[in-house]
């Protein structure tokens, strides 16, 4: 069974935000404005994209 993804685009500059959450970019994977990355779909990575849900793009994958 394919487990389920979700890709995740930075739209916006982590410049001038919390440190907390300059840090959860680059735990996506994300520290540049176009990057996009294919993560699982985990209840702890969802926690981490609601906290910079402002910065990122979500787009739900299979």
């Amino acid at each position: 069974m394919a487990k389920k993804t979700v890709s995740v685009t930075q739209i916006k500059s982590a410049i001038g935000r919390e440190g907390s959450q300059r840090k959860t970019l680059i735990g996506l994977g994300l520290n540049k404005i176009g990057r996009t990355k294919e993560l699982e779909d985990t209840p702890s990575v969802r926690g981490m994209i609601n906290k910079v849900k402002h910065l990122v793009r979500i787009n739900e994958a299979s």
